[in-house]
């Protein structure tokens, strides 16, 4: 079976917390729901959010936080809960 993951819909940066100081959006372990913000995108200074498009269990990051990505990168791997 294939992996499902969560991937970027734009080129940018990738970030785990909202701020350096908060806790992430989304750990290793935790249950993710279709439309749950997982990360944010900042591109030119602007954030976007990152959103799960499935239901599941977070499994791993396969983007670091503070990490370039690009369009269509798979940022989040799913297990099925």
């Amino acid at each position: 079976m294939a992996e499902r993951t969560v991937r970027s819909p734009l080129p940018g940066t990738f970030f785990r917390r909202p701020s350096p100081e908060a806790e992430p959006f989304v750990k290793e372990g935790d249950a993710v729901a279709t439309g749950d913000v997982i990360g944010l995108v900042e591109v030119m200074k602007t954030y976007y959010e990152l959103k799960a498009d499935q239901d599941g269990i977070a499994d791993r990051f396969l983007i670091e936080d503070a990490a370039p990505v690009d369009a269509g990168d798979d940022v989040l791997a799913l297990r099925d809960a």
